[in-house]
């Protein structure tokens, strides 16, 4: 994770500030910084997005491709999960130094997002045991300034309402086999159901208090942090705790609570977001993850 160093007084200065509901930057323990949201950035995808939070720059990429269902679950698809830490990012992704991050950030997405109660997976089997749509999301970091977890969760949500999957037509071959037929028509796809898809809610544990999207400064005086994952309707499908420091009990009801209640308000104007994006169709000015 990117890190930066912050001095004895500055660490006062952004305490004193949260005790108090006043952030550096003028916000309350709860906000989020302004957020930008753009689907349908990257043209050889299915689907895309394009999340800045603040300082920190997300692209996601989704790729549907025709795979086996494994044994487990043979009438469900499956989604793997793939991140980048870009070196232009920060400075300590050069070589190797993202790669643990990487990993770390893939595992918690693969449980988070990787879930029926998350994903219909049944709507992506083709044939039970046969066939079935794998969904390979690939993660993007292009500027990291803190709160990955949240951003990264955003742009996966308006990835997913933005693919498109081809229609699949099976008919029975000279042999008696299967044969699968993908649609050449654009608008013959499915679209997937995000209703249910979670957003992440990172909260940071700052001197007695909690905060919201932590930028660098505040992340470098938490003592430890709490990822909860929450749907629309409040409900808590994964939490996980980070950093080297303790939480107790009652700090871990308060931020469970506090996460579900920003977790609940950040669902809906997203979606009314994405559908508005959506109803532009074709007149919808396009700016890209150049712009």
């Amino acid at each position: 994770m990117a890190t930066v160093k912050v001095s004895e007084a500055e660490k006062v200065y952004i305490l004193h500030g949260i005790r108090d509901d006043l952030r550096v930057d003028g916000r309350s323990c709860e906000d989020y910084r302004h957020m930008e949201v753009e689907t349908d950035v990257v043209s050889n995808t299915d689907g895309s997005a394009k999340v800045s939070l603040g300082h920190t720059v997300v692209l996601v990429g989704i790729k549907a491709e025709i795979g086996k269902p494994r044994p487990m679950v043979p009438n469900e698809g499956y989604m793997e999960f793939f991140v980048d830490c870009s070196a232009n990012a920060t400075p300590e992704f050069e070589g190797r130094g993202g790669e643990e991050l990487g990993m770390e950030l893939s595992n918690t997405l693969y449980k988070v997002f990787n879930n029926k109660n998350s994903v219909d997976l049944k709507s992506l089997c083709i044939s039970a045991g046969e066939h079935c749509w794998v969904l390979y999301v690939d993660v993007l970091l292009l500027q990291c300034d803190g709160n990955l977890y949240d951003a990264i969760s955003i742009a996966i949500k308006a990835a997913l309402f933005n693919t498109k999957i081809p229609r699949v037509h099976i008919s029975a071959d000279d042999e008696g086999g299967k044969e699968i037929e993908l649609s050449d028509d654009p608008y013959d796809c499915m679209r997937l159901n995000v209703e249910n898809v979670p957003c992440i809610v990172t909260l940071c544990k700052v001197g007695h208090r909690h905060v919201v999207d932590a930028t660098l400064q505040e992340k470098a005086c938490s003592v430890a942090s709490l990822i909860i994952s929450v749907t629309h309707k409040g409900t808590v499908t994964c939490t996980r705790k980070v950093g080297g420091g303790s939480l107790d009990p009652e700090s871990v009801f308060e931020m469970t609570e506090a996460g579900k209640r920003v977790g609940r308000a950040l669902h809906a104007p997203l979606m009314k977001l994405l559908q508005q994006e959506e109803s532009l169709g074709k007149k919808k000015q396009k700016v890209g993850f150049l712009g």
